[in-house]
């Protein structure tokens, strides 16, 4: 074919061919409008609309009415089903035949009672290749991304009206769709190679040549286009280009913008697409994590769910992760996060046969330096995420690296360069894999995970044929369908020049997140101390009494409850009001539950005259034993129920001093404080040393409010800037008053006003024989973006503050001297942390609090938040709360901070038991070294006759401890956190006790056999 040479004019030429493929511009005679050929209508289509979110044989029961297309239904959260009838016209036999379905909201087509392809339109899929004459499609009344009323992440629209704007029958034209793909992927590199790239221009004359040689009216004029598009692509590259592993993925959040029950949904429709297009696409992997959402599809569509044992079996669907949930990086305590690695191994192992070998976590806010070793004590050696893109400050320097841990344990761990878990196998993902790399030269392999994500869709087949093309193309890097195993292979093959990056793994955005929905923190902290003490009890129980049943059926599913709270929109507060609902109801389902557990054990526990862990008690004069879950002995003031009167000794007794000025001073051999009108400390010091903690001039336990008006991520985000709009809370509505003048326990109250809305109550209490200074606070809350916290500006100098974290503690910066100080202006911890110098510090203690700051030497707890988006009742009402101050001399370590922020977390247990009769007093675990925390006692996994004891070292130092108990003990063996026994590691057993070694920070499980 003859045609005059054109001018080179790159504009001209590129819009050309993107006006060629163009879904706007000329599709009356372009390509694109080419795609679909004769219509035909449905022979009919009726609906039935329900409230609830009802199984398939249960909705076709219902009563269908005639449907109009275009007809509104709803409102959000409700689902309308359709039943669909059709007759594909004889003369289109032999072709391509679809359902083409447009609608809002989330749809999947049910056939033969089996869910058989999702339809999103914001998923790019809108048509189902036919072979039936009747079907069902369930539409949820929701989005990809929920319902919210002007922006994503808005509070979701309850009124929002959906419809269906097409439905009909349609020939597809494959032709038409190939030519188009080539098309679009030689677009895409002009575009993106740019001007300076020979085969940019290269790839920009291909595609002005298919223009010329394409008739859109004449599919026998596509073969010529298409050839001169497959030798453009099979042009290949050299050797030492770039390998990316592409691998289908479907993100999806087991709650956020949605509650829990549509995520059910989401599943299913994403996951049986997939199948689907596994099954055309033998090639094809897909990647796919947490096991809570297999267990829901288990549940919910067993057909389903066989169809992907097969496809896991066959190596396509490939499970990853190995946890129960996407869990929160930061927030749940390390027994918790060792139970989402329990709980998700053992549910891989047995529905799929194996372990997951990476750990998953594409989407979290941060990531605690613990998880290296919590991923190498649970089979785990490779690490996957890209969150860390999002920083807001600095960039972090690596893509592929191994992360070093707080104990030293090392992972391989991989972000993928393209810095997304949502990419569409677009030419602009593979360039961006390249470009972005930071590994350049250390690292010739990069991940590319293909699909819809967050509110679920998956892969399409487009996807896949965009990355079948440019499997070898030169310009590009190369490309094949991989797997986890492949990618990390590769790596591990040629790690030698990778760097180390040592510690946690800090996002430097969302830091809004450690206190965004107070009363989910509380819920997590509390039920996470309570199943503790559950199976403390039990486990005793099971120790005197060899008939007691352990509980071990109730706790997984009390323990699964919890763990799918931790997921990573949950327990941080980013999600809707409906799904903070939920959450709040499996707390309490876990306190009721819980609760009802415990007092079993504990009534087994009286039943054989024995109530104590450790301790002691005296229950001869009263119808009250304690039970103490901890590992060491506790001196503590109890309130008795009935109002039991408090027994005084003079050797630990307080006494107060009134002052004319309205202060009050209290004291109790330890500790002297003095309390302003308005509730501040203005002075805290050691009687002992006779040292001042507070700064002089300032008050300790200052409320202090803050604008809180984020860039756009409401709930997610508190910005560095809103530390300039710093106001004192300085109204007084009640001033100190003496509410208990001593004896056991002196406290004083006192009311401030925050606003003409929101008031703080508080209790201070100094208890006998007690370090620290407690404070029980009762905010009413109802403000809109504003920030509450309070403050402890103390007399110690120190360049770095102590928290903890899972097993452990780590430093930060009290300074801002770099980007990488500055950025960390907000920052989480558990249940302490400390400031100190030498000889002296002051530690800050917390019930149900995770964020933190320390700026100089003034120690910050940051209390409530109040976003409006996605949730616009995010915090507003009442919450209760205690924090404690503890000035201290030495280390931390030394006067014990951790086992008193134990104390003040895990409360003794108060055990009615009939009066007179006698328990004893035993130890039935203890620990040797003060270093060494005993965390856990539960019953082994798959053992009856044995227990699995879970220590930790949380000074940061190398000891041998001995473990003792009052309990017979034939065998004793180290196991992982998955409770498999090294053979080649017993725990031998002497007379002072078992025998353990522990590095720094180490974790050390050991499964004891009982006589």
């Amino acid at each position: 074919m003859y045609h005059q040479p054109v001018l080179k004019n790159r504009r001209t030429l590129l819009e050309r061919a993107e006006k060629f493929i163009s879904e706007i511009y000329f599709t009356d005679c372009n390509l694109r409008g080419r795609l679909y050929g004769d219509t035909c209508p449905l022979e009919s289509i009726s609906s039935s609309l329900s409230q609830q979110r009802i199984p398939f044989l249960e909705a076709v029961k219902q009563n269908f009415e005639p449907y109009q297309v275009g007809d509104t239904f709803g409102p959000t959260w409700w689902t309308c089903w359709f039943k669909v009838s059709l007759r594909i016209p004889d003369s289109w036999r032999g072709k391509q035949v679809h359902l083409r379905w447009e609608s809002d909201g989330e749809a999947m087509v049910w056939r033969d009672e089996q869910p058989v392809q999702g339809l999103t339109k914001e998923g790019e899929k809108t048509s189902y290749v036919l072979t039936d004459i009747s079907l069902y499609v369930e539409l949820a009344c929701n989005g990809l991304f929920g319902a919210g009323q002007g922006s994503m992440i808005a509070t979701p629209d309850p009124d929002r009206k959906y419809s269906v704007q097409k439905a009909e029958l349609v020939v597809f034209k494959q032709e038409v769709r190939e030519l188009l793909t080539d098309l679009e992927m030689l677009v895409d590199v002009v575009k993106l190679l740019g001007e300076g790239e020979q085969r940019g221009y290269q790839a920009l004359f291909t595609a002005n040549e298919m223009v010329n040689l394409c008739e859109p009216t004449n599919p026998s004029s596509f073969p010529a286009a298409r050839s001169l598009a497959q030798k453009f692509f099979s042009q290949r590259n050299g050797e030492s280009q770039h390998t990316v592993h592409a691998m289908g993925h479907c993100h999806i959040d087991s709650a956020w913008l949605w509650p829990y029950e549509e995520t059910i949904r989401k599943c299913a429709r994403s996951w049986v697409t997939v199948i689907r297009l596994m099954e055309k696409n033998p090639h094809m992997v897909f990647t796919c994590s947490q096991a809570q959402q297999f267990e829901w599809v288990k549940s919910w569509y067993p057909g389903l769910f066989s169809q992907i044992q097969h496809f896991v079996e066959k190596g396509q669907f490939i499970p990853v992760g190995g946890t129960w949930v996407e869990m929160d990086g930061n927030l749940p305590s390390g027994e918790s996060m060792v139970r989402q690695f329990l709980e998700g191994q053992r549910f891989f192992k047995q529905e799929f046969g194996n372990y997951c070998k990476e750990f998953w976590l594409p989407d979290t806010f941060g990531y605690s330096a613990q998880l290296p070793q919590l991923m190498q004590c649970s089979g785990i050696t490779r690490f996957l995420t890209q969150k860390l893109s999002w920083n807001l400050v600095n960039t972090f320097p690596h893509n592929t690296f191994f992360w070093e841990g707080l104990d030293g344990s090392q992972v391989l761990t991989h972000f993928p360069p393209g810095n997304s878990y949502e990419m569409k196998g677009k030419v602009e993902d593979l360039v961006n894999t390249v470009k972005n790399n930071k590994d350049k030269g250390r690292a010739n392999h990069s991940a590319a995970l293909f699909g819809f994500g967050d509110g679920g869709g998956g892969p399409t087949q487009l996807m896949l044929d965009r990355l079948d093309r440019v499997q070898d193309t030169d310009g590009l890097p190369r490309v094949q369908m991989s797997s986890p195993d492949r990618l990390f292979s590769e790596l591990e093959a040629d790690s030698s020049l990778l760097c180390t990056w040592t510690g946690e793994l800090f996002l430097e955005l969302h830091n809004g997140t450690y206190t965004t929905q107070a009363q989910i923190k509380l819920g997590n902290r509390q039920c996470e101390t309570l199943l503790h003490d559950v199976e403390v009890a039990s486990s005793l129980a099971l120790c005197l009494d060899k008939t007691f049943q352990y509980p071990s059926q109730q706790l997984q599913i009390l323990w699964r409850q919890l763990l799918l709270n931790q997921f990573h929109d949950v327990i941080p507060g980013t999600c809707i009001e409906m799904v903070v609902e939920d959450a709040l109801r499996y707390y309490q389902d876990i306190r009721t539950t819980g609760t009802r557990l415990l007092r079993v054990s504990c009534e087994a526990l009286v039943s054989k005259g024995a109530t104590t862990q450790t301790g002691n008690t005296d229950s001869t004069d009263t119808s009250v034993a304690v039970l103490n879950t901890l590992p060491w002995e506790r001196t503590e003031v109890l309130p008795l129920a009935g109002g039991a009167p408090e027994h005084q000794q003079p050797c630990l007794g307080r006494f107060f001093i009134s002052i004319d000025d309205g202060t009050v001073l209290m004291e109790n051999g330890i500790l002297h404080a003095v309390v302003n009108k308005d509730g501040g400390l203005a002075s805290l010091y050691l009687v002992k040393t006779n040292r001042e903690a507070i700064s002089h001039g300032c008050s300790g336990n200052q409320f202090v409010v803050f604008d809180d008006v984020p860039l756009y991520w409401d709930a997610w985000d508190v910005m560095d800037y809103h530390l300039q709009t710093r106001k004192p809370v300085v109204e007084v509505v009640r001033p100190v008053q003496v509410s208990s003048p001593g004896g056991l326990r002196g406290s004083v109250t006192f009311t401030l006003r925050i606003s003409d809305k929101s008031t703080i109550t508080q209790e201070i209490i100094l208890d006998a024989m007690c370090p620290y200074v407690r404070f029980n606070t009762q905010v009413e809350w109802l403000e809109s973006h504003k920030f509450l916290k309070v403050e402890f500006p103390v007399r110690v100098r120190s360049p770095n503050a102590t928290y903890e974290i899972q097993f452990g503690h780590l430093q930060r910066p009290t300074h801002r001297n770099t980007s990488w100080d500055w950025a960390r202006f907000e920052v989480w911890g558990h249940k302490w942390a400390d400031l100190s110098e030498h000889g002296f510090g002051v530690s800050l203690l917390n019930d149900s609090k995770y964020g933190y700051s320390v700026y100089q030497n003034t120690l910050t707890l940051s209390l409530l938040r109040a976003p409006k988006a996605p949730d616009a009742n995010a915090d507003m009402g009442s919450h209760q709360f205690t924090y404690a101050v503890m000035p201290h001399t030495g280390t931390f370590q030394e006067a014990s901070v951790i086992q008193w922020a134990y104390n003040l977390n895990n409360p003794l247990r108060l055990i009615d038991h009939a009066p007179g009769f006698h328990t004893a007093s035993r130890s039935a675990f203890s620990v040797s070294a003060a270093a060494v925390i005993l965390e856990t006692i539960k019953q082994a996994e798959d053992r009856k006759d044995a227990l699995v004891l879970r220590l930790y070292e949380s000074h940061g130092s190398s000891v041998t401890a001995y473990l003792t108990s009052c309990f017979p003990i034939t065998e004793a063996w180290h196991c992982d956190l998955l409770e498999r026994v090294d053979p080649s590691r017993p725990a031998p057993i002497t007379a002072s006790g078992i025998s353990i070694s522990f590095n720094p920070f180490q974790i050390v499980s050991l499964l004891l056999y009982l006589k």
